[in-house]
């Protein structure tokens, strides 16, 4: 594993020490932060993402997963942000286990007070951060914070945030509302939740991890609240997936399914089964194949 900052450098291990002591101008301990980022060929937006952090009024230490990236997004962002710390991947990370990468490269470096998840084509808006930290303090620092994103050119439509079991997205207003879980584009962790539940789960190569670890910590007894007002912005992915298109031929469409970018189905099953039970499970299971098989019972989803 590779990790930079400013400079390439190579190391053993993760156990860089940065020291987690800091005093402002009054003498008195700020809380330290490490933000969570991970990255595909996504150069224009993770730098865009970069700049709308460091624009943020605290001080923070980023841990940037670049997951094989070929459009010079490293190059770019160690000329333009050489204080991040770049932590090279394998190629075959995605979201999740690049998050869990970056995690773990964080936590063994520096015992840090909380962990940012930042999406990177995720844009903060300013002050974001210190509203995140402010909900925390309210909540005893005991609570995951998370952040609300509307589209770019949007403001009145909700992308990403937290969400509700059987219901939809939760709309931010003036005031912390609780959520059951959440999308990972802006969420702030204290070290309370992260000793008490450790990392996402690997065990999911791209998507459901973020789902995941907000039902874990539900289970656990941590509550998650969203923050008030929308703290940034991102589009919505709304390309849709070529593994239940119609158009897609059905060898095609099988295959596309077990990618990391698919519905995976082991990966999905293993998710039911942990927070829906054995028969939800296999049901869904059953029904992700017949979507792949026959998309036309969907219809109603593609047209």
């Amino acid at each position: 594993m590779a990790i930079s900052s400013g400079k390439l450098f190579e190391i053993e291990s993760t156990s860089l020490i940065f020291g987690n002591i800091k005093l402002n101008k009054n003498n008195t301990t700020v809380k330290s932060t490490a933000v969570l980022m991970t990255c595909f060929n996504r150069k224009d937006k993770t730098l865009k993402s970069l700049e709308s952090l460091f624009r943020q009024n605290i001080d923070v230490d980023v841990f940037l997963v670049d997951d094989g990236c070929t459009d010079g997004t490293k190059e770019s962002v160690v000329d333009q942000f050489p204080q991040v710390n770049i932590i090279q991947g394998t190629g075959n990370l995605f979201w999740n286990r690049g998050m869990y990468l970056a995690w773990i490269t964080a936590a063994n470096s520096n015992d840090y007070d909380f962990y940012l998840w930042l999406n990177d084509d995720t844009t903060l808006y300013p002050d974001s951060l210190q509203k995140l930290m402010e909900c925390s303090e309210s909540n005893h620092h005991q609570k995951i914070i998370c952040g609300t994103t509307c589209a770019v050119n949007d403001p009145g439509r909700i992308t990403y945030g937290g969400r509700i079991l059987k219901e939809t997205m939760v709309f931010p207003n003036e005031q912390i509302q609780p959520c059951d879980y959440f999308h990972g584009n802006i969420v702030l962790i204290p070290r309370y939740v992260y000793s008490a539940i450790g990392a996402n789960d690997p065990i999911f190569s791209h998507a459901l991890g973020d789902f995941d670890y907000g039902l874990r910590a539900r289970k656990a007894g941590i509550g998650s609240i969203v923050a008030p007002h929308v703290l940034g912005t991102c589009n919505k992915h709304e390309t849709f997936p070529a593994w239940c298109h119609p158009k897609t031929p059905v060898f095609k469409r099988l295959k596309l399914l077990y990618t990391p970018l698919g519905n995976h189905p082991i990966q999905f099953f293993r998710f039911e089964k942990r927070h829906n039970g054995l028969v939800m499970s296999c049901f869904h299971f059953l029904t992700i194949h017949l979507r792949a098989l026959m998309p036309v019972f969907w219809k109603n989803r593609w047209l």
